[in-house]
């Protein structure tokens, strides 16, 4: 392509479009600027500060004297809520609501803060209310969420299997965990009524939904150790294995004590040996301690001990090592050697304890559902230790 002269006419143009373009756009970010109010940028640099408090209440400022501000109302509103100050986020998402101005879709998201607020204040059924409004609206599935959350805080295990449903077919993802853990706690309920038959028949609902549901399994043979038949326990707690084979250190001391009931103790010990070269388990090791310390004597628990200390060496192995060899030591050794036990013992007090694989709160008994985080099986049927998990 050749130059041409009236090519040079074109820079000129170009360069005093792109002046022209710079000022009006300065202009209006200065029409702008001039026409918010002093308090925004005051509370803009105190969140830069890191000045919370005076930041709200230079926004607050901000809204006294703009009522306009939708966006800022809700972002207020959420601040307060998260600091506790229920109340004040109440007035404002109020506010928002009743406000005849607002579009439906910010209508819409003033009633979910609001619903929000309700919950976090703790009142249930007004919170309840708003959520079940907002099912056909694009907050349906954080609705769902908060209604979930709802119903099991009052224990309404028939309406939060219902939602599990729900957010099943809106997301396309299975919540048979939780449904089925629903089902147990219905089956638990029916059991402290002395409605054995409910109970059945919520624990195969349970099975039903969840084939995997070790807790149905174990309450279901509870069930038959009740009813006074050990045998029919054990053909249900077999089950485990299948089912999740980390879970079975739950049920060897039923086991255990379901073979004595049938008077076949040398069948339990079997399975119990099977179990632990398969799956080994430190409370396994602690049955199955006890049961051939009761049927062979100190040494063979010892023996038994220290192989399965060989296999995997933890400080709770050698703690239960120290207290089948203080069966059978000597007088003249036995103070060195409970010396060194309870040291150990002192240590392993810490690490004998379940956690909580979603928050890392650590229990000495184990939990289906963590009280602190509120997750259904969150917990590791498994020890500290046995996990990797230091104090």
């Amino acid at each position: 392509m050749e130059f041409e002269p009236w090519m040079l006419l074109v820079f000129p143009l170009f360069f005093g479009m792109g002046w022209l373009a710079a000022r009006i756009d300065i202009k209006e970010l200065l029409t702008e600027s001039s026409a918010l109010p002093r308090s925004y940028f005051q509370g803009l640099n105190f969140l830069l500060n890191e000045q919370q408090d005076k930041a709200i209440e230079a926004f607050i400022e901000v809204v006294k004297v703009d009522p306009q501000t939708v966006e800022l109302h809700f972002a207020l509103g959420s601040l307060f809520r998260r600091r506790g100050e229920v109340d004040r986020a109440l007035r404002m998402h109020l506010n928002l609501v009743e406000r005849a101005d607002l579009d439906e879709d910010k209508k819409q998201h003033a009633m979910f803060e609001l619903a929000q607020d309700y919950l976090k204040a703790g009142i249930l059924d007004r919170a309840e209310v708003i959520f079940l409004q907002l099912l056909n609206t694009t907050h349906a599935k954080e609705s769902l969420d908060f209604l979930l959350e709802i119903y099991q805080k009052e224990k309404d295990w028939l309406k939060a299997i219902d939602i599990t449903r729900r957010l099943s077919v809106l997301t396309g993802q299975p919540h048979v965990k939780e449904a089925a853990f629903f089902y147990c706690e219905l089956a638990a309920s029916d059991l402290a009524h002395k409605q054995p038959e409910a109970a059945t028949t919520h624990l195969e609902q349970a099975l039903d939904v969840n084939p995997h549901s070790v807790r149905a399994t174990i309450m279901l043979g509870d069930m038959a150790i009740a009813a006074e038949n050990p045998a029919r326990a054990v053909e249900i707690w077999k089950r485990i294995e299948q089912q999740d084979a980390q879970y079975l250190p739950l049920a060897a001391e039923r086991l255990m004590q379901a073979h004595h009931q049938l008077g076949k103790e040398d069948e339990g010990i079997t399975l119990l040996q099977r179990y632990q070269e398969k799956y080994p388990s430190l409370d396994l090791m602690n049955v199955l301690f006890q049961a051939l310390l009761q049927r062979d004597g100190a040494e063979t628990a010892y023996q038994m001990v220290r192989a399965q200390l060989e296999r995997n060496p933890t400080l709770l192995g050698l703690d239960k090592l120290l207290e089948a060899r203080l069966l059978e030591v000597t007088e003249k050794n036995r103070a060195d050697v409970e010396l060194v036990k309870n040291l150990i013992h002192k240590r392993t007090r810490t690490l004998a304890m379940y956690r909580c694989t979603s928050c890392g709160f650590k229990a000495r008994q184990f939990y289906w559902h963590c009280p602190a985080c509120h997750g259904w099986e969150t917990y590791s049927p498994r020890r500290s230790e046995e996990n990797g998990v230091g104090v």
